[in-house]
């Protein structure tokens, strides 16, 4: 006991005694939890009731990977676009660079001609870095254009390391450590993506292979990021949950038994449980100041925690958004779908064209009263969206005038009444089509077109 760590909790301002060794356990056949992860049945999620304590780092950021996960579902985006909305990125992140990093792969010219074109802006956030494969081939890549970081990846499932690459759990720690250490002879900072997580060992694995990265850290006197990525998202937030599946209680064991600081500690976050976003703010609060994401949270599969997420969970946790300019979340979301083609499903939080838009009659009457009864914030403000009503059958006249006041920017004295005669017009009118069989939502185009004929008929001008 006598060589075991002590140290102040700075949270509570107890000292604790560390009262456990983690050597590695280099095991002869692969642990793949079968107990866990039956693959002809959904996989449990079991408890063992063993609680972490949580631990809010001082200051949180985010990180982007638009430009690698991000490109890894999807056409390739041109150097032109990875340029725009490198761009786009730095503004959102605002003056204090709260979006801190966005990596790049670097394996097309494309991708490095986007790479020296970004770096060549001289933004300190987001800065520009970029990811390889555990292989010196792809390292060249990095001293090539003069990277300052570069994620390593680093699979550390009995998955990965036995069925993928083939080698023992000695073999593969050695393997990545060399890796790693070339990196710091070169003086790049190396952030090494713990793939596949939640399928690990922790304690035979992971907390091990990350206590022989901090031993590398103080020999080199270079900081080495950990990033712990939920590769198949089966990472869950629940208080007691087991490890491997726990996320507090994989933050806490590198943060704690590995003795990570929390700003080398950062989450990657799959959704194919829906589970991205709470498993990125789960993960600041145990501990990690970075959460990476991509933007609209397109990626592999179901995709990565969307960025515009949790920049709004950001404020919700701080109670300020520190400078983020959320009105670019918009400019981004129009920049996708009239210059890159991506169509974004209607329904989408924050960037959809329907998130903030109410069909049903009672809401936009709410809405018509009080903004505030039925809109989440002041979206107008924020994002520069006011909140809309779709014209249907179930509008009802409350949002129909609804509307045309905000189609047309009527307020104050301008804005319609439900007792003024458009309004009444355009409601026979609607309710004439759906008595007709009609069974889809009303267009704009539609609307106006019908509304110029009875401004022209009645002389109203709007």
């Amino acid at each position: 006991m006598e060589t075991r760590k002590v140290y102040l909790n700075e949270q509570t301002n107890l000292l604790q005694l560390e009262e456990h060794m983690y050597p590695l356990v280099d095991v002869a056949s692969p642990n793949v939890f079968r107990n866990l992860f039956q693959y002809d049945e959904i996989p449990k999620i079991a408890f063992n009731d063993r609680i972490v304590p949580h631990h809010m780092p001082d200051e949180i950021w985010i990180t982007d990977t638009t430009f690698r996960d991000g490109q890894q579902s999807r056409a390739p985006y041109t150097t032109e676009q990875i340029v725009t909305l490198y761009e786009y990125l730095h503004r959102l992140g605002g003056p204090k660079g709260k979006i801190r990093q966005s990596e790049f792969f670097l394996y097309s010219k494309k991708d490095r001609d986007a790479a020296y074109k970004c770096m060549e802006l001289g933004y300190e956030f987001p800065e520009v870095t970029s990811w390889i494969r555990a292989n010196k081939k792809d390292f060249e890549f990095v001293k090539e254009i003069g990277m300052k970081e570069t994620g390593i990846l680093v699979s550390c499932s009995d998955y990965h390391i036995f069925y993928k690459l083939k080698m023992t759990r000695r073999e593969a720690l050695n393997h990545y450590l060399s890796i790693v250490r070339e990196c710091l002879e070169t003086g790049v900072r190396p952030r090494c993506h713990l793939e596949d997580i939640t399928r690990s060992d922790i304690y035979g694995f992971v907390i091990p292979f990350c206590l022989e990265l901090m031993k590398l850290m103080e020999e080199y006197k270079i900081p080495i990021k950990i990033r712990v990525c939920d590769t198949m998202g089966y990472g869950v937030n629940y208080p007691g949950a087991v490890i491997p599946r726990s996320i507090p209680g994989i933050i806490y064991g590198i943060r704690v038994h590995a003795g990570v600081p929390s700003e080398l500690i950062e989450f990657h976050g799959h959704n194919d449980f829906y589970k991205a976003v709470n498993n990125s703010t789960t993960s600041w609060l145990y501990g990690a100041c970075g959460v990476n994401c991509s933007l609209f949270g397109i990626g592999e599969r179901t995709g990565n925690t969307p960025l515009e997420a949790m920049v709004f969970e950001y404020a919700q946790l701080r109670g300020t958004l520190d400078g983020m300019d959320t009105r670019v979340i918009t400019e981004i979301a129009e920049y996708y779908e009239k210059e890159i083609g991506y169509q974004i499903p209607p329904r989408t939080p924050f960037v959809g064209k329907n998130f903030n838009v109410t069909r049903a009659g009672i809401h936009a009457d709410g809405l018509l009263k009080n903004e505030e009864i039925y809109n989440i914030f002041d979206t107008g403000k924020f994002l520069n969206r006011p909140p809309l009503v779709a014209v249907s059958n179930t509008s009802g006249l409350a949002g129909i005038v609804h509307w045309i006041n905000s189609y047309y920017h009527l307020t104050g004295e301008r804005a319609l009444s439900k007792n003024s005669i458009l309004a009444a017009k355009v409601k026979e009118w609607v309710d004439e089509e759906y008595a007709g069989g009609r069974v889809t939502v009303l267009t704009d185009d539609e609307l106006v077109a019908y509304i110029d004929e009875v401004c022209d008929k009645y002389g109203i001008v709007l």
